[in-house]
């Protein structure tokens, strides 16, 4: 069975499923009211510029300045040596200037800019001032890499005139002909032409060009050869689909299909139970064995255990099945959870060094159908595998989630026991300080409970020791974790 895509379509949300082998693969999200602007153009004026730092605030109409390092203005092949040119000579305040966003704004940090400007079309991407020719890695046989280059250099030369852009060829591209090669050079260089009129007319701060919805985005960059089917559930994106697919990507238009079911689009394939999982930190194995997601600032780790699978042979052999399972399964869920970074995993310590070959290299073959780049550094001395996976937007989980207000991100509150004993050293803390006849402790159902039952020896003890009553009341709107204590 080949891959299929799904598309539910409503106007405050898209979302898209990948699916292969009757199992979704990737998921992607994009509401309205947060639609990413990454490859999005502005015409942007220079608010402020910052020696030390090597870089620039720029304004581009965002409630935040987005930042613009050196490297992103000059080209540093053809500068000399790194960090041979300074910001202030390349800008200046008030100025405007060109930028496309690389980075979305994420918390509390602005978008990230570059002057080197891209545009993707199916199977190119146009690079206006440049005249660089390169190949996507992915394509990895030489002779095709030079079939295409080739061809890329003829068709441009043919146009009579000096290019005064460059081409990368993505990855899709591979196998497709000089006619089909030709009609994307012709969308891109139209594209580049009406959005250089919008520049001409633009006052800064402006958009100047916006990347596609998801919708759209899908059928560009994800409707590759192996793609079966795209079903759509909303009629109007359905023809919408149609009518961009005729203009850009005719061979897909067959493959659009209206979807009209009476069940709702994700639950074919059970992509909804899907999405849920992904938002949970244990995965169960088929085996019995499962797996542990941890997502923190700095990296994501993933834990293996056997859990209840105990093997008919020996250990070794259950261990070894266990990593197997575990390994592609991770692949799988690296791409469902979007997770990006560095990712550190922690397989069941294998003694036989074929099993660990093994295992390493299925782990490797499940990442090579990843459409982001990965990369496997091997296993560390203390047996854990290290690798990297490009970072392109938001995992699953910023999409969906937020930290939980209880715990603030921490995965864990302190215990009713834990806040009782701080109520009393605070009762303490106030006897010393205050006169009062006695004290009044607000604080959460759980916490007030404890107080009165496992505690209320201890309580009845510090009464007798400070010489003042004590009493309680339970405040609704309190988490587990704060308290007041009142004076009375």
């Amino acid at each position: 069975m080949g891959e299929e895509i799904l598309i539910n379509f409503t106007p405050m949300e898209t979302r898209v499923a990948v699916i292969e082998n009757g199992m979704p693969q990737e998921i992607y999200v994009e509401r309205v009211k947060r639609r990413g602007i990454v490859g999005n153009i502005y015409k942007g004026k220079v608010v402020r510029v910052l020696p030390g730092m090597q870089a620039a605030f720029v304004d581009i109409g965002l409630e935040r300045a987005a930042f613009i390092h050196v490297d992103e203005v000059v080209d540093q092949s053809q500068s000399g040596e790194r960090g041979s040119v300074s910001i202030a000579q390349v800008l200046r305040e008030g100025q405007s200037l060109l930028v496309q966003v690389t980075k979305d704004p994420i918390g509390t940090k602005g978008a990230r800019l570059t002057t080197h400007l891209s545009i993707p079309s199916r199977y190119l991407v146009l690079m206006p001032g440049s005249s660089h020719i390169g190949v996507s890695q992915r394509i990895e046989d030489p002779e095709e890499r030079e079939r295409l280059r080739g061809l890329i250099q003829q068709l441009t030369s043919e146009e009579g005139e000096e290019s005064d852009c460059g081409f990368i060829l993505r990855t899709v591209a591979e196998r497709v002909s000089s006619a089909e090669l030709a009609a994307d050079i012709q969308f891109l260089r139209r594209l580049w032409d009406s959005i250089q009129a919008r520049i001409a007319k633009a006052q800064a701060p402006a958009a100047v060009y916006e990347d596609l919805p998801l919708n759209m985005r899908a059928l560009r960059d994800m409707a590759h050869a192996g793609v079966e089917r795209i079903r759509i559930d909303s009629r109007e994106t359905y023809q919408r689909a149609v009518d961009f697919a005729r203009s850009l990507v005719p061979e897909i238009e067959e493959k659009l299909e209206y979807y009209p079911g009476e069940r709702p689009i994700f639950d074919l394939f059970n992509v909804e139970e899907e999405i849920q999982k992904a938002l949970g930190r244990k995965v169960e194995l088929k085996s019995g064995g499962y797996l542990i997601f941890d997502q923190t600032e700095a990296m994501t780790t993933v834990d293996v255990n056997t859990g209840a699978f105990v093997g008919h042979r020996n250990l070794e052999e259950t261990i070894f099945k266990t990593n197997l399972e575990a390994a592609t399964a991770i692949g799988r869920q690296l791409r469902l959870r979007n997770l990006g970074g560095i990712i550190i995993i922690d397989f069941i310590d294998m003694e036989d060094v074929d099993h660990q070959r093994q295992v390493l290299r299925t782990l490797e073959r499940v990442l090579e159908k990843d459409y982001a780049k990965c990369k496997v550094t091997g296993v560390s001395e203390l047996g854990l595998v290290e690798m990297t996976r490009k970072r392109t937007r938001e995992s699953l989980e910023q999409v969906l989630c937020e930290p939980c207000p209880q715990c603030e991100g921490r995965g864990s509150i302190r215990t009713a026991e834990t806040v009782c004993y701080e109520i009393f050293r605070e009762i303490l803390r106030q006897h010393r300080a205050y006169d009062t006849e006695g004290y009044l402790v607000l604080a959460n159902q759980r916490v007030v409970d404890y107080l009165l039952d496992d505690a209320s020896d201890h309580v009845a003890e510090l009464e007798v020791f400070i010489g003042k009553t004590i009493r309680f009341q339970v405040e609704p709107m309190y988490s587990p974790e704060h308290f007041d204590v009142v004076l009375r």
